[in-house]
């Protein structure tokens, strides 16, 4: 287990414990985990389904809150902040990839691309240029007044990663960013998350996959709530 530590993690669980009330019965979907994530790591959170890594997702994406235990994003601890803090917290610090993309059929991929800056307030004729090198960096900027349904799958998701790249965060949290992808593309993708965290911005991939797990860095395994293993598995 790697030593944990607040100072200089841009990812601090400590004893994070989370209970669901189902009825009558209680699941315990975390129990008491802690690990540390250093800036500039690349770091895979690995299990089955049901194992817990969807809810520790959830912890280190600021959209869940812990029963007790501590949890640090940033340096900020998110249990004492209210729902518009940790809103602020996530947009600011956090970029997210998913495994349906979740791009706005309505909107071009620019535009798409566009929205978090648009959440943070910046004025149009700023949030272009930024949004335009985003897609750049992707190598989809010849599809960028295209519409989502006018992409495949493997474009999509680089819309995806350059929404969440837009805002230059601290971290990339990914989920299954390969799930829906070929293994062709997926390894593209993969590929990609490495370049993004070769200019030294933190990245974390939640995934089932061993081959997707084991591409990363570090490999965190979750099951039953319990951290299995925290493996650094290359670097």
């Amino acid at each position: 287990m790697a030593e944990k530590s607040d100072e200089k993690s841009v990812i601090y669980m400590e004893n994070v414990k989370k209970i669901y009330q189902m009825g009558e019965e209680q699941v315990f979907a975390l129990r008491e985990i802690s690990f540390d994530i250093k800036k500039g790591e690349f770091v895979s959170i690995m299990g089955p389904s049901g194992s817990g890594k969807s809810t520790c997702m959830n912890m280190i994406g600021c959209l869940d809150r812990p029963t007790s235990g501590i949890v640090k994003i940033g340096g900020k601890n998110t249990s004492s902040m209210s729902e518009k803090e940790l809103a602020v917290l996530r947009n600011k610090i956090i970029g997210f990839v998913f495994q349906q993309y979740h791009l706005l059929s309505g909107l071009s991929v620019l535009e798409n691309v566009m929205l978090p800056l648009r959440y943070m307030g910046l004025e149009k004729h700023k949030r272009i240029p930024l949004a335009i090198e985003a897609l750049e960096k992707v190598q989809l900027s010849d599809r960028m007044n295209h519409r989502p349904h006018e992409l495949s799958g493997g474009q999509k998701q680089r819309a995806a990663i350059a929404r969440a790249m837009v805002t230059s965060p601290d971290i990339i949290l990914a989920d299954e960013p390969t799930g829906a992808l070929d293994s062709k593309t997926g390894k593209a993708v993969m590929e990609l998350f490495r370049k993004i965290n070769q200019n030294g911005t933190t990245v974390v991939i939640v995934t089932h996959d061993p081959g997707i797990g084991e591409s990363a860095d570090r490999c965190i395994r979750i099951l039953d709530g319990n951290i299995q293993s925290d493996e650094k598995l290359r670097g």
